[in-house]
């Protein structure tokens, strides 16, 4: 791409797509559970370019209102705002251009869907301000990046039935496990700096217990989803591998390490793909 639009790029992390991936993921377990039809294979399509947009969004608009912390993290004073590679209102205007063409996305959906995606929108905006007044940050980012489930779901049926409440709460314990692991990247800077979160709150004795017991809540609450949905043999299969993949990364994640947290953290994605491949099996067995 054109280096004068790197900034923006950056601005957006199209440049680091793992948050994509975990905000799409439960998009499409969504969908999946709901209905495997050809009739919805389009709405994959539109969730990913919404996934994109959307968390595109949301970074921008976090790095409009954290530019002053992110200046004093070190893994976050690069960013375009902090270092003065773009200013406040061309990410104002960033930030509009992304929202503009997520809700011409979102506005192609049934009126339902539609309410739906615009209840999220206080969640996005509040997310950022999250860790000023709790240390737990994460649980507002889990009600936030999980609201596909109830999107997607709504998307296929015009209605939200009870197995997509109980997959939402399974995605919120996942996020809950997986950015802890992020969180513990910036646990001494987010200190220095005032910033709250699940990592500096557990710290690094009872943080891998904290993660054992978000791993095991969310997949029983995912393998309550898949009973509802009445999903065959398969669905267990890939509930059970991506179970033996959340439990190495309690395991072997060390809590010291940043790189070692990020490489763990990013590994989620795999656990998105068994769980997907799981419901998308599980309606053909």
């Amino acid at each position: 791409m054109p280096r004068r639009i790197h900034p923006f790029i950056r601005l957006s992390r199209f440049d680091r797509p793992i948050g994509t991936w975990l905000l799409l993921f439960p998009c499409w377990w969504a969908i999946a559970m709901a209905s495997i039809g050809p009739a919805h294979w389009h709405l994959f399509v539109l969730f990913g370019l919404g996934a994109l947009l959307m968390r595109g969004g949301g970074c921008t608009w976090n790095d409009i209102l954290d530019r002053d912390f992110d200046a004093q993290v070190a893994r976050t004073r690069d960013r375009p705002l902090p270092a003065g590679e773009v200013t406040v209102r061309q990410a104002m205007i960033w930030f509009a251009m992304q929202l503009a063409i997520s809700a011409a996305i979102l506005f192609s959906f049934n009126s339902f869907a539609i309410w739906t995606g615009l209840a999220s929108l206080s969640l996005v905006a509040l997310y950022p301000l999250a860790k000023r007044v709790t240390f737990w940050p994460q649980f507002v980012l889990g009600l936030a990046f999980n609201w596909g489930v109830l999107l997607g779901w709504a998307a296929v049926t015009a209605d939200v039935n009870w197995p997509a409440f109980v997959l939402y709460a399974g995605g919120i314990f996942w996020t809950l496990g997986y950015d802890t692991i992020y969180a513990h990247q910036d646990r001494t800077d987010d200190t220095a700096a005032g910033v709250k979160s699940s990592a500096r709150a557990l710290g690094l004795l009872a943080s891998k217990p904290w993660l054992v017991a978000f791993y095991l809540i969310a997949v029983a609450l995912f393998g309550i989803a898949g009973f509802g949905a009445g999903l065959g043999w398969v669905f267990w299969v890939g509930l059970a591998a991506g179970t033996v993949q959340l439990v190495w990364q309690v395991v072997d994640v060390d809590l010291d390490s940043p790189k070692d947290c990020l490489a763990k953290f990013k590994s989620n994605r795999l656990f998105g793909w068994l769980l997907l491949a799981g419901i998308v099996g599980g309606h053909l067995s």
